[in-house]
């Protein structure tokens, strides 16, 4: 095992309010491909962990859900735990 640490994905996305339940049920059934981190409820978006060998599987599922008009606005972001300056 080498000595650097392996660090998911981290994404966003916007859920419409309507589709949070049926949007995490799909979620539930593909578990090991993202952990829902956190969900902000004023604004309905998303945060997610993604192993990095399951975001082809990830981006797939999103696709097919925005195609679905379940979810919008998906966005990689930056992962906050390599960046230093933002831990606490």
């Amino acid at each position: 095992m080498g000595d650097k640490l392996s660090y998911s994905l981290y994404y966003t996305a916007h859920v419409v309010k309507a589709e949070v339940w049926f949007f995490v049920a799909i979620l539930r059934s593909y578990d090991h491909v993202s952990f829902d981190r956190t969900y902000d409820v004023a604004n309905s978006i998303f945060e997610f962990f993604v192993p990095i060998g399951m975001e082809p599987y990830f981006l797939e599922i999103m696709q097919v859900l925005e195609k679905e008009g379940v979810v919008d606005r998906l966005e990689k972001m930056s992962n906050r735990l390599l960046d230093f300056a933002e831990q606490v």
